[in-house]
């Protein structure tokens, strides 16, 4: 198939130009440029904001559209605007963060949404694209992690284990996540190209088991080679900071995790990482080969004030 990708050179959007590469589609990327296009795809160099640049997608026709970028559904709206509709299908890169809090877990994708999400222009666009009858296919993806990832989710464990730090972890680290390997994302994506089933449905998508705070600092001490004995975890009383805040703490400070039946069900598709082999993945093939500034951890004692 002949694919355009909205953003195709960091994290998600890498992982799927990746997978898509190996399964023989002719791709094309829309991005700034400002990252290397991998070989063998045509770059289409533009801001997705600038009408002139858009244009350059206009001489084109593609049978499926990638969006992993946007945010607003004005974003998505122009993008089709000036591309036309796929003749198989749109494929947007939503995000569970569209949830509202609850206390009935796991979050199925019938679950309430959050009108004050800072996600809400995603689960905007889901209803368009749903109401004007475009086949689309959709995922909610809760913490995605692995290489190449620029949001501080598993980064933020490691720079404390590497420098021998005590852990902050809130009350005593019982609160219950989840997180889901980049590499399983673009899998399930790929295999929802294969059936009809996928058609105009969203998917929650993520690992299959819940982790809590603890089980995951622990899991990430594994990873790094190290003993867990070797390091203590220091709790701190949340309830003063917001429950969605990531600068002090990296995810969110309530229970939060999602039922993935139905993608398993409907796609035949189950992760092939769990939580111990995905934070060793990024912990060897990313963590260990990138060039670390030296971390600030004064934000650590804010915590316990």
């Amino acid at each position: 198939m002949k694919v355009l990708f909205y953003g195709g050179t960091r994290f998600v959007g890498k992982a799927l130009v990746s997978s898509f590469l190996s399964k023989g589609h002719e791709i094309f990327v829309f991005t700034r440029g400002k990252l290397p296009v991998p070989k063998n795809i045509t770059h289409l160099k533009g801001d997705r904001s600038n009408d002139e640049d858009l244009k350059k997608i206009s001489d084109h026709s593609f049978d499926l559209i990638v969006d992993s970028s946007g945010r607003k559904l004005e974003d998505t709206q122009r993008l089709l605007e000036f591309s036309g509709l796929p003749s198989f299908r749109f494929i947007y890169i939503s995000s569970a963060g569209v949830y509202e809090n609850t206390q009935f877990l796991p979050v199925s994708e019938e679950s309430q949404i959050d009108l004050e999400s800072r996600h809400i222009g995603k689960a905007k666009t889901e209803s368009w694209l749903m109401s004007e009858g475009i086949p689309f296919t959709s995922f909610r993806p809760t913490y995605i992690y692995g290489p190449g990832n620029y949001n501080p989710i598993e980064k933020w464990f490691f720079d404390r284990i590497i420098n021998g730090r005590s852990i902050p972890v809130p009350f005593d680290g019982q609160i219950i996540t989840q997180l889901g390997h980049v590499c399983d994302l673009a899998e399930a994506i790929s295999k929802s190209l294969e059936t009809d089933k996928s058609i105009n449905q969203i998917y929650n998508c993520s690992g299959s088991k819940a982790v809590t705070f603890k089980g995951l600092i622990e899991t990430a001490i594994l990873a790094t080679g190290n003993k867990i004995n070797d390091f203590s975890l220091r709790s701190f009383d949340p309830t003063k900071l917001d429950p969605k805040a990531r600068k002090l703490f990296p995810l969110r400070l309530t229970n939060f995790f999602t039922d993935t039946s139905k993608i398993k069900k409907d796609l035949s598709w189950e992760p092939k990482f769990d939580l111990l082999n995905g934070l060793t993945d990024s912990y060897k093939n990313d963590y260990l080969l990138a060039n670390h500034e030296k971390v600030d951890f004064s934000s650590d004692d804010l915590l316990f004030d």
